[in-house]
């Protein structure tokens, strides 16, 4: 039986939680919003519906994938039936276009440009040809996930800065690394569904290796922020947390379980949240 909680499954709500918090992020660094409560609500309204959209779509697009998945078949309203495709199609669309219409007119067509870009470019892109051909698959389409602080950022401003586009690469950069841990843990379904992930195609070995190059890039970056508007405390807590996320990388390493790369997975969000928290705060004070 259908249920409004199907609808709100396909939109990836725990996703989403991490999209709005990066593009909250952006909202405080900006600052022009903290006197407009509406129109920041509005923001985060037009962000979750828009990528909401990309990730129904997604669901929608790959409902057979998922149903061979046993993460997924037991989570997911399409392959347990309790929504159509019809229904998840009209869904995914409708709050797309209210989505993009909020940003468009209420504040300006860069930002409905980047939102619609983001759409498309993960429910087709990303979802459609990128995913089932290669094993740099997440790489590349992590870089609809880390939209939301440019999106932000340009809803605000009607432009963008280099400081969203650095959020922008700390979210594009921890991607890999993020779903590696968990693509290792599911490695066989991955292999069930016959999608080229990167532990499926190149092994753990290779797979870890360049986790640690992205984790590497992704601290050197997190290191460059405070030069464009971040402070001390957010300088402290990227250094400490980026310890961390080494640290408990080379526990992978060293054992490959799932226990392990469940940690790494867990701590990664974690680490994520702690990072752009401290830089809000660090706006804020």
């Amino acid at each position: 039986m259908t249920s409004i909680k199907d609808y709100i499954t396909l939109t990836k709500p725990t996703i989403m939680l991490l999209v709005l918090f990066t593009g909250a992020t952006a909202l405080v660094m900006e600052g022009s919003m903290l006197s407009r409560p509406v129109d920041f609500l509005l923001v985060m309204v037009a962000l979750y519906l828009t990528g909401g959209c990309a990730n129904a779509l997604n669901q929608y697009f790959e409902r057979d994938i998922d149903a061979r998945m046993s993460r997924t078949s037991r989570r997911r309203p399409l392959p347990q039936s309790r929504l159509t495709p019809g229904q998840a199609l009209i869904f995914s669309i409708t709050i797309g276009v209210l989505g993009v219409f909020i940003f468009a007119f209420w504040f300006n067509w860069l930002a409905a440009s980047l939102s619609l870009a983001t759409i498309l470019f993960y429910s087709l892109i990303y979802t459609l040809i990128l995913k089932p051909r290669t094993s740099q698959n997440i790489v590349i389409g992590g870089a609809a996930g880390a939209m939301a602080p440019v999106g932000a950022w340009a809803a605000a401003t009607g432009t963008t800065a280099v400081a969203p586009w650095l959020l922008f690469l700390i979210v594009f950069l921890w991607t890999p690394p993020h779903f590696w841990a968990l693509a290792m843990a599911y490695k066989d379904d991955y292999i069930k569904a016959k999608l080229p992930m990167m532990p499926v195609v190149k092994g753990d070995q290779s797979t870890l290796f360049q986790m640690l190059l992205y984790s590497l890039a992704l601290i050197a970056v997190t290191l460059a922020l405070p030069f464009f508007g971040a402070g001390w405390l957010y300088a402290v807590t990227a250094v400490l947390l980026g310890g961390l996320f080494l640290g408990r990388l080379r526990d992978v390493r060293r054992d490959t379980g799932e226990r392990s790369l469940r940690r790494l997975f867990g701590y990664s969000i974690l680490y994520l949240f702690g990072l752009f928290l401290a830089a809000a705060v660090d706006s804020l004070v």
